[in-house]
């Protein structure tokens, strides 16, 4: 006796169809390529918009914190130096704790006529209050260094009524 033979099923094939890869199979990576493609801009899109969303909310703060110190000048105290003083300490808490680094503030007197203030027009004066927060390339997330600054500053001024001086 013998075995019976196990006859395999032929593969049955397109006429006139050229022997090779089809063209499922020749573009069989193409998927994995056009997925990294839009991926890599996909990405960067959300990097872009997160890094300068940190910018735009550091710069928020400090704004906030310039503004607070303006209007604590506003505030009644014995002499300009003290308005002055008072003006700083307070832009001063208000930009310390949250920031990442440590922020430079500066509150100065501006005259407009002269060096003195009192309830004339022509000789009133106001108070310019400057926050800055510099080196924040290290802090922020690494991205072009065209595209980020290194240093930001707000600036608020209140202008002071020369009756109470």
């Amino acid at each position: 006796m013998h075995a019976p033979t196990v006859r395999r099923p032929r593969r049955l094939r397109a006429r006139g169809r050229a022997r090779g890869p089809g063209p499922v199979q020749r573009q069989r990576g193409m998927y994995a390529l056009e997925y990294a493609l839009v991926f890599l801009l996909f990405f960067g899109f959300v990097y872009g918009i997160v890094c300068f969303a940190i910018v735009f909310a550091l710069r928020f703060g400090l704004q906030n914190a310039a503004e607070d110190g303006a209007r604590a000048a506003l505030r009644y105290q014995p002499t300009l130096a003290a308005r002055q003083a008072a003006a700083g300490a307070e832009a001063t808490r208000k930009a310390a704790g949250w920031l990442p680094v440590t922020p430079a503030v500066a509150a100065r007197v501006v005259y407009e006529n002269g060096s003195s203030c009192d309830a004339q027009l022509a000789n009133r004066c106001s108070i310019e209050v400057t926050v800055s927060a510099p080196g924040l390339r290290a802090v922020l997330p690494p991205f072009p260094v065209f595209a980020l600054p290194d240093v930001l500053a707000a600036q608020a001024r209140v202008l002071l009524d020369g009756r109470s001086l």
